[in-house]
């Protein structure tokens, strides 16, 4: 019996576009913290939306069937409900960026790998043996580690980082259930037209005007977002999941190279010690998940047989 199980995906291509995607998320970042200090949160997503729509249904448009078919979806409850948890991620991190720190948050963002598991237990129905509830509990001790009061205080925002993980996580279990009924270029359009209709729902509300750097910054965040996206995109086509999470790691090492050497942020013990234990939970947790999934699939070629 010639076993049909799709071989992986890698070519050198991939991890060019990998790298890249993951390098310019990092720099829209810091862009974002940038921005945040001196504009509402609400405003800078505004003027992202503008750009993230326009870019969405160029995709649409550009798909099998046009932008038609990608209007046209089985599960518009969880589309919706992605686009709402995409919109209010982007406004809790560009928070976090400023009162908590650019390394800490994104230090904590890695986090969401292990929330992932942790909740496709209950929602997606999924069994979870003791080698992935080690790396769960490993990660959360991690998180824990990155919550720690510092010499200076208890920052009572160190929480906002949490929640975008957590939020993260369920926008990726919402992700992988709708991908079961709509195609890519349905879910990268409600995505997009969502957080459209929410930022410039409250936009006007918290408008003030952009100098001429402002503008320029925030051009300079809307090209990385497209870019970005794009690249992650190209990246999924020429390599699998399993070989593109662990190099979204590298964006937590750039951030932080941002932030110390941009903003001047100070990288304490507890968030570098945390990060490490979260990195290896989530790097460990998704390599289970892919090794489980490997074997579901090649059981159920056995039973066909």
């Amino acid at each position: 019996m010639q076993s049909s199980l799709r071989p992986m995906k890698s070519t050198p291509l991939g991890y060019l576009f990998t790298f890249t995607a993951f390098s310019v998320f990092a720099i829209q970042d810091g862009l974002s913290k940038h921005l945040g200090e001196t504009h509402s949160p609400v405003q800078v997503a505004m003027v992202r939306y503008w750009a993230f729509v326009a870019f969405a249904l160029f995709l649409a448009m550009r798909s099998s069937g046009g932008l038609r078919v990608a209007v046209n979806t089985k599960r518009p409850f969880l589309q919706i409900l992605r686009g709402l948890i995409l919109f209010s991620q982007i406004l809790i991190s560009i928070v976090a960026f400023t009162q908590v720190g650019l390394a800490q948050s994104q230090a904590i963002f890695a986090a969401g790998p292990i929330f992932v598991a942790l909740l496709s237990m209950p929602i997606l129905g999924e069994k979870v043996g003791w080698r992935r509830w080690t790396a769960i509990l490993f990660g959360l001790v991690g998180v824990v580690i990155m919550l720690s009061p510092s010499s200076d205080g208890f920052n009572s925002y160190i929480w906002l980082p949490l929640i975008c993980a957590v939020l993260g996580a369920i926008y990726g279990i919402a992700t992988r259930l709708v991908s079961r009924d709509d195609q890519p270029s349905t879910s990268f359009f409600y995505l997009a037209i969502v957080g459209f209709i929410g930022s410039n729902l409250l936009g006007p509300f918290f408008w003030t005007p952009f100098t001429p750097e402002g503008w320029a910054l925030m051009i300079g965040l809307c090209c990385t977002g497209i870019i970005g996206h794009l690249s992650l995109i190209k990246a999924y086509e020429n390599l699998d999941a399993v070989i593109v999470q662990p190099i979204s790691y590298w964006q937590l090492v750039l951030g932080a190279m941002i932030a110390v050497t941009v903003f001047g942020e100070v990288l304490r013990w507890n968030t570098v010690v945390g990060a490490v234990i979260v990195v290896g939970a989530g790097l460990f947790t998704v390599w289970r998940e892919w090794v489980v999934s490997r074997r579901a699939r090649r059981a159920e070629e056995v039973g066909r047989v």
